[in-house]
């Protein structure tokens, strides 16, 4: 971990579940909230992916990590999958302290304009970028409450601020996140759980680069973009780390946007 980056000691020893956590922004918080010394469990889809994760931590590993990163194979849209991590993390670690819910899709199945959309297209855009969250923030929040604590970081997005075109289905869900943290926040604050979200620009993830980052859409983010180079997935995750740590601990219900001054506004 580098030492220009702060160390947070309430994040020692605490049990993180990341969902989406092999690759992008989840796989930089999976590493980074380990180089805390937390107990990292990340569910994700791809094995290949997961494990090439794994690799690369093992191979950094110091005394002051955590122990290595567990990783559970779910397709989050599968609930009952879901739920079945959700109750092996817990009967493993005693409760879940930090829920980051980021996996989502933005690639090519969510690209469906309004006048296209489908049943089919919407249930899978809606299963992968919303509902996941709501079910696994139902799973956790029991154990944070018979904790007294718990802090919960649901992953939005800007689409909906600038707003997206030819992603509706997405930019719905996302803007849906915003509503579900404010209500979770007011729902779930009297048992010392706190709920808020972080809302990025455009990431340059590898699977951005490969599906999305074209030269020509590199050019309009730039010129919407104060900072002119692109954001990295660290960048999202260290705003994650802070969020989920004792310095915040009076940030409730908030939902931050971190996009290089894309929408230019809090």
């Amino acid at each position: 971990m580098s030492q220009n980056y702060a160390t947070y000691p309430s994040l020692r020893g605490q049990t993180v579940l990341v969902t989406g956590g092999a690759e992008g922004i989840g796989a930089a918080c999976v590493e980074m909230f380990w180089q805390q010394g937390s107990k990292v469990v990340f569910l994700d889809i791809s094995e290949p992916s997961s494990q090439k994760l794994l690799e690369k931590l093992r191979a950094s590993q110091s005394e002051n990590h955590g122990p290595l990163p567990q990783f559970k194979q779910c397709d989050v849209t599968d609930l009952d999958r879901l739920r079945a991590c959700a109750d092996e993390v817990i009967a493993e670690h005693g409760a879940v302290d930090i829920l980051l819910n980021n996996a989502a899709s933005a690639g090519g199945a969510t690209r469906v304009p309004t006048e296209q959309v489908t049943l089919e297209s919407w249930n899978f855009d809606v299963n992968v970028n919303l509902r996941h969250q709501f079910f696994l923030t139902q799973a956790v929040v029991p154990g944070m409450r018979a904790k007294g604590k718990g802090n919960i970081v649901n992953m939005g997005s800007i689409s909906w601020r600038i707003p997206g075109t030819g992603l509706p289905v997405y930019t719905l869900c996302k803007a849906a996140v915003m509503g579900m943290t404010r209500t979770h926040s007011k729902e779930f604050g009297r048992w010392g759980i706190r709920v808020n979200s972080v809302m990025p620009g455009s990431v340059a993830t590898q699977r951005q680069i490969d599906e999305v980052l074209t030269p020509e859409y590199r050019a309009e983010i730039m010129a919407a973009q104060t900072i002119q180079r692109d954001l990295t997935p660290e960048e999202i995750a260290r705003l994650i780390l802070f969020l989920a740590s004792d310095d915040s601990s009076a940030i409730t219900g908030s939902s931050y946007v971190i996009d290089g001054g894309y929408v230019s506004d809090p």
